[in-house]
């Protein structure tokens, strides 16, 4: 477990533009039961997070069209709401950081970690943009 005040703007990375964080189970749960599209990112301390996959989602909102839906939840903080959304992503194997896309309520893109990791956050958007231009 992560102190809150070292997550704290890792958290705000997200949620300033518009992610709903998720903290239990029953919210996980309900994110994925809602209609339309949904952004899933299990967000880390790690640097792939930091470099990578935030402000790769973040950018990729730039677009027309983008989720109806955007929630996160914390990997090392957030246990059981994490575990509960990487149970909706199966088959791919748990990593953080990593990002899903649902559409009612069912998986329709992956990015995992090896998708991020290394890759510009430029790259990361685009491949969210083609999946929102595609589902959303």
């Amino acid at each position: 477990m992560y102190p809150a005040e070292l997550v704290k703007p890792m958290r705000e990375d997200l949620t300033n533009v518009g992610f709903k964080e998720l903290h239990t189970v029953e919210a996980v749960d309900a994110a994925i039961a809602k209609e339309g599209t949904t952004l899933v990112v299990v967000n880390s301390v790690c640097g792939c997070a930091a470099a990578n996959a935030r402000p790769g989602a973040r950018q990729s909102l730039q677009n027309a069209k983008h989720p109806n839906h955007l929630v996160t939840v914390f990997a090392g903080v957030d246990r059981e709401a994490t575990d509960k959304a990487r149970e909706y992503m199966i088959p791919f194997p748990p990593s953080s950081p990593c990002m899903a896309l649902f559409k009612d309520g069912e998986l329709v893109h992956m990015l995992e970690r090896h998708h991020i990791e290394g890759r510009p956050a430029e790259m990361i958007a685009e491949n969210l943009v083609d999946a929102y231009n595609s589902h959303c």
